[in-house]
């Protein structure tokens, strides 16, 4: 039997035992926003009147794509906290019924800060959400409302107060840094108001900007002006400095958690685990392919009420996989497992990887330790320039 064959094979038992009996996640997108921020590029929409409409399918959709062993459950957005509890009972219900869930399962909600009220928290009680991901973004006002995020400061600091008194003892904050005009003493006072929260876990991004957003059409127009890439690159150094001095592990290149709250549902995305993607413009993975459904809620119900799934599949190639690999793996702080790799994709692979990283690793910005290939603090800054050689094109 020829190698070609062998590696055929092995990808096939790989997905059939994935499919079959592997921990997979869940994602549900819920799409709907009361306003949308300047710099948000996912697909979001403010037609409110068609959440109940829009989570029957949801639920008709979990249906018809049928059993999977689920270790994670994530519902993002949007904004999953403009559901109702029925709304809310409706999809966990469904979730119940169609899927295995593993015991100690991480199910995680995102949440706006002002949508956490005493209600909301009380809400939660009812529901089996464990972990709860916010967009506070900033603490100062300024900035928040050059965001267009409807919360203020302090009402980031009290949806945190309530999440704890309704048992969430899983908290996840976003951050942003590199706004027009701030300062790194600015950036200093966030990352301090966010360590006094003492949440479990932190994901910081620097403000980027997307196509087809607010944000963009003001810096084309010049009403505001990108920070550089020093000044990124300096408050990200102070980033990484301050939450490791406070006991964060740095594990992924954006994100921080204390011991044991690392994000498992994320993590599956950077380590090869399959996840099912619910709802307009959610994507999936099953190891030998990838599909995404249509980003229009409307056109999203009218499908499935069809009984139609109104996703697109593209079949992976090996070259395909490897520059997963590439780009998803390096990510993380254990970057890249040759024995793995190399079970994978066979040794010709891992000799072109090892060929291109060579002057990386003479440079500095790989390492290897322990059979791993990852990235230094000095490699994260040039992330996109060493996984830009490492892939492959046919």
């Amino acid at each position: 039997m020829t190698k070609q064959k062998l590696r055929y094979l092995f990808w096939i038992s790989l997905a059939l035992h994935y499919l079959c009996s592997y921990m997979a996640g869940l994602y549900i997108h819920i799409p709907f926003c009361r306003s949308r921020c300047i710099y948000c590029g996912f697909y979001s929409t403010t037609m409110l009147e068609l959440r109940e409409e829009y989570v029957d399918a949801l639920c008709k959709e979990m249906r018809m794509r049928g059993h999977a062993v689920l270790d994670t459950i994530y519902l993002g957005g949007g904004t999953p906290s403009l559901l109702t509890k029925q709304m809310l009972n409706q999809l966990f219900d469904t979730i119940e019924t169609v899927y295995d869930v593993r015991p100690g399962a991480e199910i995680t909600m995102e949440c706006n800060p002002d949508d956490v009220d005493a209600h909301f928290a009380e809400m939660l009680n009812f529901l089996p959400v464990n972990r709860v991901s916010m967009g506070i973004q900033s603490f100062d006002e300024e900035r928040l409302k050059f965001l267009h995020r409807r919360h203020t400061a302090q009402q980031g600091r009290h949806a945190v107060d309530l999440l704890r008194e309704a048992g969430i003892n899983n908290i996840s904050i976003d951050l942003m840094f590199g706004f027009p005009n701030e300062t790194l003493e600015q950036w200093r006072y966030d990352i301090y108001q966010a360590l006094l929260l003492k949440v479990e876990h932190i994901s910081a991004y620097s403000l980027m900007v997307e196509e087809n957003t607010p944000l963009y059409r003001m810096v084309e127009s010049q009403m505001v002006k990108e920070a550089d890439d020093d000044t990124y690159i300096i408050m990200y150094n102070q980033l990484v400095k301050l939450l490791k001095e406070a006991g964060y592990q740095h594990y992924e290149i954006s994100n921080f958690a204390l011991p044991g709250y690392h994000s498992r549902h994320n993590s599956s995305y950077w380590n090869d685990i399959p996840y099912i993607g619910i709802g307009a413009a959610a994507h999936s993975y099953d190891v030998t392919s990838r599909s995404s459904n249509v980003a229009d809620v409307q056109q999203y119900i009218h499908s499935i009420k069809s009984g139609v799934l109104p996703s697109e599949r593209e079949n992976l190639s090996m070259t395909d996989r490897y520059n997963d690999m590439i780009t998803t793996r390096l990510r993380t702080c254990h970057g890249i497992c040759l024995e793995n790799a190399a079970s994978m994709f066979g040794e010709p692979m891992i000799e072109y990887l090892l060929k291109n990283a060579q002057p990386y690793l003479d440079s500095g910005w790989l390492v290897m330790e322990d059979g791993h290939l990852h990235l230094t603090h000095k490699g994260i800054m040039m992330s996109d320039t060493v996984m830009g050689d490492l892939i492959k094109i046919d």
